[in-house]
């Protein structure tokens, strides 16, 4: 997902009435989606990011380097061999190729974490593919889907095999930026087992160079039965995005809303086009 900001927008081919109607029916998804479920423990994660559609341009390469800190989290394991999220960095380089306006391939390699003991440890890669209705940051309407295929070691996932089906939904209204991706995570055990993941975020554009937004990562469980409230994990952040010439800064941090969330993190996240 890439995120170098157009302030251009389209007007669409629909009437004013139509296209409100049509942005207050998405957000009223949103809503509903985040606040009608229960969730799980949270864990570590190579990436923190809300997927807003845009994409590197056809027969561009762009690498993104990303990375968490969880100041103060769970000292405990999540299962017995797991690394310790406290005091944990966590990150990954994503390399992606524009094959199309509307398609973009990417390969997650290497996954690390740098343990509160200071171990370097290999936690797998990550194949994905992204199809987004192109130009999506001039549309008022934007949507798209991302698949991931992940290969996990040991001490960062129980299952060898998982994956992600990340859709995307969002609008531009103005300065401000409406996204949603409700996310399903996949670990190959039946989908009454599948994982409920969302991720949302609202942004406002300052200037050509700064946005600044709220974003919300959550973990509601297994959709066959989410857990109580008390086990929820929801995590806020306070997010800025810089876009230059060269290089494309988001950093956020994010302070966890129960006691099952990591209280603490802080993401750093680099974008540039080869």
């Amino acid at each position: 997902m890439r995120a170098l900001p157009e302030m251009g927008r389209n007007v669409l081919s629909v009437s004013g009435e139509n296209r409100m109607r049509t942005i207050l029916r998405l957000s009223g998804l949103a809503v509903t989606l985040s606040l009608g479920c229960a969730s799980a423990v949270w864990a570590q994660t190579d990436e923190i990011q809300v997927y807003d559609a845009q994409i590197a341009a056809p027969g561009v390469f762009n690498l993104t380097w990303h990375n968490n800190f969880i100041s103060s989290g769970s000292q405990t394991p999540s299962y017995p061999g797991a690394i310790v999220p406290d005091k944990s960095l966590n990150g990954v380089t994503e390399w992606a190729y524009g094959f199309a306006p509307w398609f973009e391939g990417g390969l997650y390699f290497p996954l690390y974490s740098i343990t509160r003991g200071n171990s370097v440890l290999y936690n797998g890669f990550k194949l994905r593919t992204l199809f987004v209705s192109p130009d999506a940051a001039n549309r008022d309407v934007f949507y798209g889907v991302n698949l991931e295929f992940s290969f996990n070691t040991a001490h960062w996932n129980e299952r060898r095999y998982t994956s992600e089906i990340r859709p995307i939904i969002g609008t531009h209204v103005g300065r401000f930026d409406f996204i949603f991706n409700p996310i399903v995570d996949n670990s190959y055990d039946g989908v009454s087992n599948f994982e409920f993941v969302p991720d949302t975020r609202v942004a406002m554009r300052v200037s050509d160079t700064y946005k600044l937004a709220i974003e919300e990562y959550d973990d509601f469980g297994r959709i066959s039965h989410f857990l109580p409230a008390s086990k929820q994990s929801h995590q806020l952040f306070s997010v800025v995005d810089i876009h230059t010439h060269g290089l494309d800064i988001e950093a956020g941090l994010g302070a966890g809303l129960t006691s099952a969330s990591d209280h603490r993190v802080i993401k750093l996240i680099l974008m540039k086009d080869l």
